[in-house]
């Protein structure tokens, strides 16, 4: 309760056992149980041998919280693995060769960023990432748009039955990366900072 005006009948419930629990020299927690019309209210308790182990943890709990928010908001499933990524960096740079000028470098400047995702990918799994992503850039060229980076066999295949991610993710990345982007285009002026 956020202040005792709020302390009404239909904010209590009814429990079967209420008891403090933990061992000596750890904190102790109190453990609520037999709760009668529980609804949707979970608490999930992490713990780990050390602050490192606990916080990333909890870091990859949240992870996986986001994507169920992402999949609750958007159910929709897309290809993990570079390929929206380096199919989005291919049509980008098809569409800006019908540009000209500045619109058409931006455009392909755009389209560069994009294979940084893939490439990240590749480095972070050990692999060569100029040759993942040539490689992966040359699949999707040929009309392989499915085509991705399967970080366990260090190569390029299909892995849409296999790695999938929330199309959301990919949604709110690439349109906080415009947003950004465009931001940083409207700056007329330099700012000096000493």
């Amino acid at each position: 309760m956020a202040h005792v005006d709020s302390f009404t009948a239909d904010k209590l419930a009814n429990a079967d056992c209420v008891e403090e629990v933990g061992e000596e020299g750890q904190t102790k927690l109190v453990k609520v149980t037999g709760i009668e019309n529980m609804g949707k209210t979970l608490t999930v308790l992490l713990r780990g041998s050390n602050k490192l182990l606990l916080n990333e943890s909890a870091r990859s709990f949240h992870d996986a919280l986001c994507v169920v928010r992402s999949l609750v908001k958007e159910r929709f499933l897309i290809t993990g693995g570079g390929a929206p990524e380096m199919e989005l960096a291919l049509q980008l740079e098809r569409w800006s060769r019908t540009l000209s000028g500045v619109e058409a470098r931006c455009v392909q400047a755009y389209a560069e960023a994009m294979e940084v995702i893939p490439s990240t990918l590749a480095e972070n799994a050990g692999l060569h990432p100029l040759a993942i992503v040539t490689e992966l850039r040359k699949r999707h060229a040929a009309g392989e748009a499915m085509a991705a980076i399967n970080v366990r066999k260090g190569s390029i295949e299909d892995i849409s039955s296999q790695v999938l991610q929330p199309l959301l993710v990919n949604i709110s990345a690439i349109g906080l990366a415009t947003e950004c982007v465009c931001m940083i285009l409207k700056i007329d002026d330099m700012v000096h900072v000493r």
